[in-house]
């Protein structure tokens, strides 16, 4: 584990008229924004994200992804929930601020160790323009409803050649009520998601797949009995897949797919998208 330095300040791309500190060390938004997510959401994925492979695996592949395409500056963690993965890529040297429209899941992100917690959404923290040198969504954009629109946002905010990290839930024909439970908007394909980057000006160093094990179980157990009104998923059932723990040939998959992405070879499907983008 690689010590970092902690980063007790607000970045110098926040203009004070937009945040304000509270006595928890947390940056608040003076103004709000709704948002498509779980009210709960933060709080059921806290004890998840202790025990779920798919956490783990996910955390494991971004840290690889951002070893090989490495950014020039502090990455911003847009959306950021409980800090997982940016405690992930502290661990492994990278400095992290984690900006998380969620009071429950900023103040998990403070008591798991993140120095810096923004409580806002990427509009009303009111970053400058060309100000961030790289930016993290992970399983984020999917809760946007104008994901165009913000992609185009977030492509102003970035410095030149800033680095963007994404993750996404990948194939439509996946879809379920876990997703409309979830708050999503979509899924993405390869082609959607290539699509919606590029017409916001990013160029693309890296696409994968991950979870190239879960679509099949997925379909069955959850989009199938969804298509015939046969499955009502009640929100406190939300995330049960990620109690299952990974064994035997299940852990030596997920092990290929993380060599994988560390060496930069393609996953061709998964359930998962996974990109490193930079801003043209």
């Amino acid at each position: 584990m690689t010590a970092v330095p902690l980063l007790p300040f607000i970045p110098s791309c926040v203009s004070g008229e937009h945040l304000e500190q509270a006595p928890d060390g947390i940056w608040y938004a003076k103004a709000q924004e709704p948002i498509s997510y779980l009210e709960e959401g933060n709080e059921v994925c806290f004890d998840l994200e202790e025990k779920s492979f798919w956490f783990a695996h996910r955390s494991a592949c971004l840290r690889a992804l951002v070893q090989r395409f490495p950014p020039a500056g502090t990455i911003v963690d847009v959306g950021g929930g409980n800090g997982a993965v940016s405690r992930a890529l502290i661990e492994a040297g990278f400095p992290c601020v984690l900006v998380e429209p969620g009071p429950v899941g900023a103040g998990n992100a403070r008591r798991r160790g993140i120095p810096t917690v923004i409580c806002a959404t990427l509009k009303t923290a009111g970053f400058a323009r060309d100000s961030l040198p790289a930016v993290g969504l992970f399983d984020v954009l999917e809760h946007i409803e104008d994901d165009r629109e913000f992609l185009r946002d977030l492509h102003g905010k970035l410095s030149t050649r800033g680095r963007l990290y994404l993750t996404v839930p990948a194939g439509a024909w996946l879809w379920s009520d876990d997703d409309v439970v979830a708050g999503h908007f979509r899924r993405y394909s390869a082609r959607s998601l290539k699509g919606r980057l590029e017409e916001a000006g990013f160029r693309l160093r890296y696409f994968t797949h991950l979870f190239s094990l879960l679509p099949l179980p997925l379909f069955l157990a959850r989009t199938l009995p969804s298509l015939f009104g046969r499955r009502r998923l009640r929100r406190e059932k939300y995330g049960r897949l990620h109690e299952t723990r990974a064994r035997g040939l299940t852990e030596r998959i997920w092990a290929a797919e993380l060599r994988r992405v560390a060496r930069g070879r393609v996953i061709p499907f998964g359930s998962s998208c996974m990109v490193a983008a930079e801003k043209n």
